[in-house]
């Protein structure tokens, strides 16, 4: 199997933002993705524009555009003209086959990769909060017993896989460690 082109994960997952309620990236990183211009991007997918809709891809408005250039200082921002579009993973999906390259496909195929990981953290996650309060309505309101709390704590650890002995230490280890 041709895996293509491999792009470090840490790029990938540094790309996307989170917007109305949404994670996306921007038409300007997805183009420098794919080996193309940012206009080269926005004019194949205007001209396949019913492609796209609204939950596909959406243009940012200039507070959410101020509001990401503050948080993030990058020099080849402040040369545009116009206000960035951003791509959900739909989006994104969708412009492999508007683009119609294997660097894109290949792309394509990482992007989608980084965005069905992250969704699975979130799950996760929530699983994981879901049994904390599972645990802590278990508790007695009025008992303070901390132990009785570590050990609920324990069970869910144990639950979730994770080894209760100790773990290998991992890092800077100094020689007389």
């Amino acid at each position: 199997m041709n895996e293509g082109l491999v792009l470090p994960e840490e790029v990938l997952i540094s790309k996307i933002y989170y917007f109305r309620n949404n994670k996306v990236m921007l038409d300007s990183d997805l183009a420098e993705l794919y080996g193309i211009g940012t206009k080269v991007l926005n004019q194949a997918v205007s001209r396949n524009n019913r492609m796209f809709p609204i939950d596909f891809m959406f243009q940012l408005n200039e507070q959410e555009w101020n509001n990401l250039r503050s948080q993030i200082v990058t020099a080849n921002w402040s040369r545009r003209r116009t206000l960035p579009y951003v791509f959900t993973e739909h989006g994104v999906l969708m412009l492999s086959s508007v683009l119609n390259s294997s660097r894109a496909i290949d792309v394509n195929i990482q992007v989608m990769r980084v965005f069905t990981r992250i969704r699975q953290m979130f799950i996760d996650n929530t699983e994981l909060r879901v049994e904390i309060e599972k645990i802590k309505n278990k508790l007695d309101h009025h008992d303070k017993n901390m132990e009785v709390v570590f050990g609920y704590l324990d069970e869910l650890i144990n639950k979730n896989g994770l080894p209760n002995a100790a773990r290998k230490r991992i890092g800077f280890k100094p020689d007389n460690l």
